[in-house]
């Protein structure tokens, strides 16, 4: 018969209560375990601990045994008070059993470690730095080492923190929960660095979940174990002052901006086909890059992602930079090493989608939690993945901390934000009736609307130097201007339409150009509404769509040589770029994230000479101010020939600033030589052939204006000064003024 409550001494609790704890289905543990006061009465302790059969409470001050609780339960609950002790004291806990004795410092008898103010932002979705405070934080709390854990679960009826440490029993060590913002939160004494551990989480309907990994964990076990890792916590020792102190001058809209874009799993691999490390990379990859000419590097999602297949478009751990590479400290070390080298450091970064996997952020507590509830609201049918609610307070909250987080533990310089377009249009990829109008009947997104603008407020106002990059296929305006003017508030924008144009136009034999001629000039209308990166991603070589070698036409020659060509108008078109690793050297082969690029192929000349090429656009487009300092300036660009389409040639003047010598860029999309070539310049005097893409050091016919041009005062296309050119085949030649 169960005892009743009114008969009960204060510390004893009732056989429910009792029950509930060894069941592990209360939700309020530390307003029963520990110690406690009672009016009139010694302090009690009361703890469960399964397999224990005895328990003492031992004064940490003098070592001494002030207690043995009984038992109330056979699976190990024990409560009992400590006799003439009226006031709480440090202690430890001897339990024992009929194979062994072990002491442990009680969980709960420590504080919370939140403050009012941090409660208080959590609340309203304003805290930056919960990175902070939850997830996992090794600390020293009244001279006892161990772990806080924290994470917001705010439907859950119980949360535990469970791993080797506690035989992955959800029992042992359920957490505190802050009623107004839906934190649990713990301080398990004795955890150390790079214990594993998971939530095992109650939910709203009674049921667990599946075990979930930490939102904001900062490691992870390495894929497919999917268990959260405590990092250990020695911060990086950085040297990159040098470099954050000038970034702003080198990634902004006057710099040369030239990014190198790498999936890190494939660029090289080992014996074996296995991985680099990140310590490889900082090694290999570094000076790969600093020897071809690049100002930045961009990183395909490195946040904890399960699927390789994915490529990292599909993140768990959004903290947690990948572990196949190596820890967290590697991955800051691999930065530190591209900022002493005069490399940044983009990464791809994911708010646009989530993964459904068990152990990530679907139904967390037991509800739609990140997610939207209505499938027409949260669900991507294209990916198969779920889409975070921006109009909840903490996601946005949990997002933005995010982007910061790289900013602030890693140097990260710039975040590239994949699928903007997804997150704008509420009917992107549906049907009609298969989503739901915002609330004036409009099809834009209002919520994703005001987080993006909020994210890049924040991300320019608190890491001034850094910036941000829309990848955003569709003609939403403004994507580029400040959030004050109306616009979204990013740095840059992929420019998607230059790169389909022109791609498309590269595609088709010469003889057939002609008609399409408008494809290459059609880019310059609307490039200075923007601020453009002009990209060759991943994008465009993988799912059947070749090589970029490959979509060139032609015989073997006449491909290598539509290359360098296309090669050279983009890096002499107004725009940052962009290209995707392996076509600087023209892999012919699609990309495959499961091997390593084909570097044998520079084994033979014509893929060592696009890479010469490559390398010298690079280091030509930083050296000569016309090629860059006026990117986002329609004064920059000028056309001198845009409507000779019968001969498939463009000439057009790039400006730099006052001082800057003019730049003539002629290109000619044909395979035929054209001698006498007149075009009008703003100057008369020598015009000095700074790159022909048809040289023979990058295996074309050589064909070339001896190294210079002399420009006559002859009025010509409404200029007062004009020169005559020997147009190569398939060719791209670039001219400086020279006094």
């Amino acid at each position: 018969m169960a005892r009743k409550a009114a008969n009960l001494p204060t510390w004893r609790p009732d056989d429910a209560t009792i029950d509930a704890i060894v069941q592990g289905r209360h939700g309020d543990p530390f307003a029963l375990l520990g110690m406690h006061t009672h009016t009139n009465a010694p302090v009690s302790v009361r703890l469960f601990s399964p397999g224990a059969e005895e328990a003492r409470i031992i004064d940490k001050a003098s070592g001494k045994d002030v207690a043995t609780l009984e038992r109330l339960h056979p699976d190990g609950f024990f409560a009992g008070p400590v006799p003439r002790r009226r006031k709480p004291f440090p202690y430890l806990v001897e339990f024992t059993n009929a194979a062994a004795s072990w002491r442990i410092e009680d969980p709960y008898r420590f504080p919370s470690l939140l403050g009012d103010i941090d409660v208080h932002l959590m609340g309203e979705g304003r805290h930056r730095r919960i990175y902070d405070h939850l997830g996992a934080h090794q600390r020293i709390l009244d001279g006892v080492e161990g772990v806080t854990f924290g994470v917001w679960a705010p439907n859950a009826r119980r949360v535990s923190v469970v791993g080797d440490f506690n035989f992955w029993d959800g029992r042992r060590h359920p957490m505190r929960k802050h009623l107004g913002i839906g934190v649990w939160e713990i301080f398990i004494p004795g955890v150390g660095p790079d214990a594993v551990y998971k939530y095992e989480i109650l939910g709203a309907d009674g049921v667990l979940r599946p075990l979930k990994a930490d939102p904001i964990a900062f490691a992870q076990e390495k894929p497919p174990a999917t268990a959260s890792r405590v990092v250990p916590p020695a911060a990086y020792q950085w040297s990159d002052e040098a470099w954050l102190a000038a970034r702003q001058e080198r990634q902004g809209l006057g710099a040369p901006v030239s990014v190198y874009e790498v999936h890190l799993g494939s660029w090289r691999r080992k014996e074996g086909n296995q991985y680099l490390s990140y310590a490889d990379l900082a090694d290999q990859l570094v000076a790969y890059a600093t020897d071809m000419g690049f100002t930045h590097l961009e990183l395909m999602p490195v946040s904890e992602y399960p699927f390789d297949g994915s490529w990292g478009y599909q993140p768990i751990g959004l903290f947690a930079p990948t572990s196949r590479f190596g820890p967290p400290a590697e991955f800051a070390r691999f930065v530190d090493r591209c900022h002493g080298a005069g490399l940044g450091v983009i990464i791809d970064w994911v708010p646009a989608h989530f993964p459904t996997d068990a152990h990530g952020l679907m139904r967390f507590d037991g509800t739609a939690l990140y997610e939207h509830q209505d499938p027409r609201l949260g669900f991507h049918r294209d990916w198969n993945t779920l889409i975070y609610n921006f109009g909840r307070n903490e996601v946005r909250n949990f997002l933005i901390a995010n982007a910061l987080f790289w900013l602030d533990r890693f140097h990260i310089d710039a975040l590239r934000v994949d699928a903007v377009a997804s997150m704008l249009y509420l009917d992107y990829s549906r049907n009609p009736g298969e989503w739901i109008p915002n609330v004036h009947g409009g099809r834009e997104n209002l919520e994703a609307i005001a987080f993006l603008r909020e994210l890049n407020t924040v991300t320019f106002g608190d890491y001034p130097g850094t910036t941000t990059i829309a990848e955003e296929s569709t003609s939403w305006p403004q994507v580029s201007r400040p959030v004050d003017g109306g616009g979204l508030g990013f740095g840059y924008k992929w420019n998607m339409g230059w790169m389909h144009d022109t791609l498309e136009y590269m595609k088709h034999e010469p003889v057939h150009r002609r008609y399409h001629h408008h494809q290459m000039t059609f880019g310059i209308h609307y490039a200075y509404s923007e601020n453009f990166v002009l990209p060759l991603s991943h994008d465009e070589v993988v799912h059947g769509k070749g090589s970029l070698i490959g979509k060139m036409p032609g015989d073997a020659w006449q491909k290598f040589a539509n290359l360098r060509a296309y090669f050279g108008f983009m890096w002499t078109h107004p725009g940052k770029k962009l290209l995707f690793m392996g076509g600087e050297f023209a892999q012919e082969r699609e990309w495959n994230h499961d091997q390593s690029l084909d570097w044998h192929l520079l084994d033979h000349a014509p893929h060592r000479e696009v890479q010469a090429l490559v390398r010298d656009l690079n280091h030509l487009y930083r050296s000569l101010p016309a090629l860059h300092v006026r990117d986002a300036d329609p004064g920059g660009f000028e056309w001198v020939e845009a409507t000779d389409a019968d001969n498939s040639v463009y000439a057009y003047l790039r400006f730099g600033n006052q001082g800057d010598a003019p730049v003539l860029v002629v290109c000619n999309f044909t395979p035929v030589v054209r001698e006498g070539y007149r075009l009008g310049v703003p100057r008369d005097g020598r015009w000095v052939e700074r790159l022909n893409t048809d040289a023979a050091a990058y295996g074309g016919s050589n064909v070339g204006n001896g190294g210079a041009v002399v420009a006559e005062s002859t009025p010509w296309q409404g200029r007062p000064a004009s020169l005559s050119v020997t147009l190569p085949p398939l060719a791209t030649v670039v001219l400086e003024h020279s006094a």
